[in-house]
């Protein structure tokens, strides 16, 4: 079969789920404080996940290129 594209579930992948718990989990941000510079701890929060969500896909990314490599 060509073009088949088969992909294999690794631990890494877990990796992904963290940045979406995070954010799934409103209790452990639902507060106004710590306000940094005046904007309250519930927006930097989110948007502090912005950058750390691209850092949790960078060695999904990184283990999903290799095995790509290697099977080629």
């Amino acid at each position: 079969m060509t073009g088949h594209r088969g992909g294999r579930w690794r631990l890494v992948h877990l990796l992904l789920a963290v940045p979406f718990i995070a954010m799934i989990w409103i209790g452990s941000y639902d507060q106004t404080e710590p306000a940094i510079a005046g904007i309250p701890f519930f927006y930097w929060y989110q948007l502090l996940w912005v950058p750390l969500g691209a850092l949790f896909l960078l060695p999904v990314f990184r283990a999903e290129e290799r095995d790509r490599s290697g099977r080629e």
